[in-house]
């Protein structure tokens, strides 16, 4: 995967449901990473903020886009053949972008899912 490519985006509920069940999780301050092997050999990726983590819609889509931007930056160092679930956090919004991406990076690594 090339910098700046989009990612390929998880769309149906039953990947979503499929990764919570059988998928890997790991959890820093900033971000929840769900991780599983898929047979496609590509990245693909889903993003959810829940009304429990922001009640505001629009607190939720910026931590959405927030997400989105920092798997851009760290998922192409990820292990090809994943699926990967991204669930924001309420200091999600608040943390230092750099933070972020360093919490997603350790997800990755606590994983094994870096290359």
């Amino acid at each position: 995967m090339i910098k700046g490519q989009p990612l390929e985006t998880l769309k149906n509920r039953a990947d979503f449901v499929t990764l919570n069940r059988k998928g890997r999780k790991w959890t820093a301050p900033g971000v929840v990473l769900q991780a599983l092997p898929n047979e496609q050999g590509t990245i693909r990726i889903g993003y959810t903020v829940t009304k429990k983590t922001e009640s505001s819609s629009v607190k939720r889509n910026r931590i959405k886009r927030r997400l989105r931007a920092a798997a851009a930056d760290v998922l192409p160092d990820a292990a090809p053949g994943h699926d990967y679930v991204l669930i924001g956090r309420p200091m999600s919004a608040t943390r230092p972008y750099e933070t972020l991406c360093g919490d997603l990076r350790w997800c990755l690594e606590k994983l094994g899912c870096r290359k």
